[in-house]
């Protein structure tokens, strides 16, 4: 399951939200489950609420001055009720000062408090932002991802039938590489898989006879990305002449995978000797482009046929 300890939720934002670290920094290994956090019922991210706390407890200008007016009993009482319920980090914002009190009470029960100037819903929207993506599920794929012409594509196809070949062809015409082997899919809306490569293979693509290739340096900075949104999934297969031959010419189903429960278009590009795969990869994207807007060429063809057939001699 995918997880973020409180440390690194503070490393990857602080620069971008100007957060500061004021109080309970033994509690940086406080972490965010995906798998317990989808099961609870308390809220990912928001305002202070003691009856139906939040994982991270972001205080306000309201907020704050509600915590301050609060007995120092009462005080001490609702954050030791909110230790026991998972609560992760406090954030102080609107350019406010962490009371006192509150950073006492973090310091004993080692929970992070952060500050930041920036107001209180702009941080939320940050905030969840950066978790929905961090904490998204996601599962793993064999084939190697790129962006071509815009759109994400993933080759897939057995071992050895010249998917990293194609990809570095395409690489060369323009296309960038995501991630070779190994694809990670993150979940991170209803309708939308975000293809990620992990750490160890970045920029790395592998060609069988020239071994493992920089494709950052050998091709610069432009033809690598670290993320793209998967559209459009091309199957490599090898078929013989028969096979070939027995193809539908004119398939009028559009084939799917599905894939965390989202269906992406897919489409089989036979291999053979002879075929310029990277120009027939293009063609593939273009011809998904203009049936997304709404152009199907195979429709129209069929449409233009029939009205032909119509016409009296």
């Amino acid at each position: 399951m995918p997880k973020v300890s409180v440390a690194q939720l503070f490393e990857e934002n602080f620069e971008r939200v100007g957060l500061t670290w004021v109080a309970g920094k033994q509690g940086g290994g406080l972490i965010l489950d995906s798998g317990v956090v989808n099961q609870s019922p308390e809220g990912l991210a928001g305002h202070l609420n003691f009856i139906h706390p939040n994982w991270i407890q972001v205080l306000g200008k309201i907020e704050t001055a509600y915590f301050s007016s609060l007995a120092p009993a009462e005080q001490d009482k609702s954050v030791s009720a909110l230790t026991t319920k998972g609560l992760a980090c406090f954030i102080v914002t609107d350019e406010q000062t962490a009371p006192d009190a509150l950073c006492r009470l973090a310091d004993r029960a080692n929970i992070p408090v952060l500050c930041t100037a920036q107001p209180s819903l702009q941080l939320l929207w940050a905030i969840r932002h950066y978790l929905a993506r961090r904490l998204a599920e996601y599962v793993t794929k064999h084939g190697v991802f790129l962006e071509v012409m815009g759109m994400g594509v993933l080759l897939t196809g057995e071992s050895g039938v010249g998917k990293s070949e194609l990809a570095l062809d395409l690489i060369s015409r323009g296309s960038r590489l995501v991630a070779d082997d190994i694809v990670e899919l993150h979940h991170i809306a209803p309708d939308t898989l975000e293809g990620r490569c992990p750490v160890l293979l970045q920029d790395f693509l592998e060609v069988r006879g020239l071994g493992v290739l920089h494709i950052r340096t050998i091709f610069g900075e432009t033809a690598v990305r670290p993320k793209k949104n998967l559209k459009l999934i091309l199957h490599l297969e090898k078929l013989s002449g028969t096979s070939m031959a027995q193809l539908d010419r004119l398939p009028s189903n559009a084939g799917h995978e599905d894939v965390m429960g989202v269906k992406i278009r897919k489409f089989m590009l036979p291999v053979a000797a002879g075929r310029n795969l990277a120009v027939l990869v293009e063609a593939a994207v273009r011809n998904y482009i203009l049936q997304l807007r709404g152009f199907d060429s195979t429709a129209e063809f069929i449409k233009r046929q029939e009205l032909y057939l119509r016409k009296p001699e």
